[in-house]
């Protein structure tokens, strides 16, 4: 049984050094690329937007991604006073209110993360209702 597992993953080791090891030959470029044909996606030289929106965009998916990672924490450290209340009824409700406020954290960090990437998204790219120039209709 042994012997039938290194081979297996010596057939693995191989198959895997193979693919890996066989050259890419003429990349399709994306849209927006310097190079139209490269032998590597590296080569194609994609230019970078260098527009204000998206640096914005980042930034608050950022400061919302830290806001939810303290909910997160602030909920796990309720729990822990929880745990260790030892049955005090203060302690009981200090922790289950700071659970709460975790949760109702969460949940604003989430939607606000939604609602951000939505109106961007929608008002800043031109897409559906973002004032872009309409399609031309054919008749």
């Amino acid at each position: 049984m042994k012997i039938k597992n290194m081979m297996v993953a010596g057939a693995m080791m191989l198959f895997t050094a193979v693919v890996t090891a066989t050259p890419a030959f003429a990349v399709d470029c994306p849209k927006g690329s310097v190079r139209s044909s490269a032998n590597t996606l590296g080569e194609c030289n994609v230019k970078e937007d260098n527009s204000l929106i998206p640096t914005i965009n980042q930034i608050i998916n950022v400061i919302i991604g830290v806001l939810g990672l303290v909910a997160v924490v602030v909920i796990v450290l309720g729990g822990v006073t929880y745990v260790t209340s030892a049955g005090d009824p203060g302690k009981t409700k200090k922790a289950k209110d700071t659970i709460l406020y975790g949760i109702v954290g969460l949940v604003v960090a989430i939607l606000a993360f939604a609602i951000v990437n939505f109106v961007l998204s929608t008002f800043f790219s031109g897409g559906a209702g973002g004032g872009g120039t309409p399609s031309p209709t054919t008749t």
